[in-house]
């Protein structure tokens, strides 16, 4: 069994580590805020697709990772921001643009995990969790 401080980074850190590998999929043990995470990557199309898998004692997430039509990697970077030791919050004024808007912020919010638009959209601020670009 592991255990990790950091639950976020680590799942960055795997789909950092197999997206420069070319790895065509990863497996990561489940939360829900792991499952909200990767929801969102799929939406924005930074991942082909993810299964939940059910097991005991934990279940897993299985990750597919999406590359384009030569294998260049869609993901070309995942920057955690709120870190354990150091929290970073920031109010609905004050939400990032990544990259201009070809990125994205995801945050958690007190309507629940989202991206910088979906902030916002909804005039919420919250945690900021990672950069995907």
């Amino acid at each position: 069994m592991s255990y990790t401080t950091d639950p976020v980074a680590d799942l960055l850190t795997r789909i950092r580590n197999a997206n420069s590998a070319n790895h065509d999929s990863l497996e990561i043990s489940s939360s829900n805020l792991k499952v909200e995470l990767v929801k969102i990557l799929l939406s924005e199309g930074f991942i082909k697709s993810y299964e939940v898998i059910s097991q005991v004692p934990q279940d897993k997430i299985k990750i597919t990772l999406k590359y384009g039509p030569r294998r260049e990697k869609v993901i070309t970077n995942l920057v955690r921001i709120s870190k354990p030791g150091l929290r970073r919050y920031c109010g609905k004024e004050k939400i990032p643009r990544v990259l201009r808007g070809l990125g994205i912020a995801i945050l958690s919010t007190s309507q629940g995990v989202m991206t910088d638009r979906e902030a916002r959209k909804r005039g919420v601020g919250g945690e900021l969790l990672c950069y995907v670009y």
